[in-house]
């Protein structure tokens, strides 16, 4: 990918598609969502750089794990407050709630890996005493 898009002040649904490896539909659906607010030339979307940076945005939240919605709101508080100390302080807020519920999910998740661990022992303890499945067994008498 070129740096092209990025010095452009207005960019089609395919340009913003193909910087950011995401399909029209999934652009589209950030639009349904209030997060991007084209202008239309007809039936054609025209995104501005405002529009490009908050998909940018919205893209790293998601990755971060926030919600649409979290996400909605900080955006909104940055078109509230230029200066950014409302929206930088919800982030942090967001960000720190994210992150004590990720704690809570690797503590879960190694509670998990350790009993996995124990079965896992056990089960290989049992089966070096088991008996192979093809060995002969003594004949009963009929």
């Amino acid at each position: 990918m070129t740096d092209e898009p990025a010095r452009s002040e207005h960019f089609s649904i395919s340009d913003l598609a193909d910087e950011f490896a995401l399909t029209p539909r999934a652009i589209r659906f950030y639009e349904d969502h209030g997060l991007l607010s084209p202008a239309r030339r007809g039936a054609r979307r025209i995104y501005s750089q405002r529009d490009r940076v908050r998909l940018k945005l919205v893209l790293r939240g998601k990755r971060l794990g926030m919600s649409l919605a979290e996400i909605a709101e900080i955006l909104d508080l940055y078109d509230a407050d230029k200066s950014e100390r409302s929206q930088l302080a919800k982030f942090i807020e967001v960000l720190s709630s994210r992150r004590m519920l990720l704690e809570q999910q690797r503590e879960d998740i190694d509670v998990v890996l350790s009993e996995i661990d124990a079965i896992t022992k056990d089960c290989k303890r049992r089966l070096k005493s088991a008996p192979a499945p093809n060995a002969i067994k003594p004949s009963e008498p009929t």
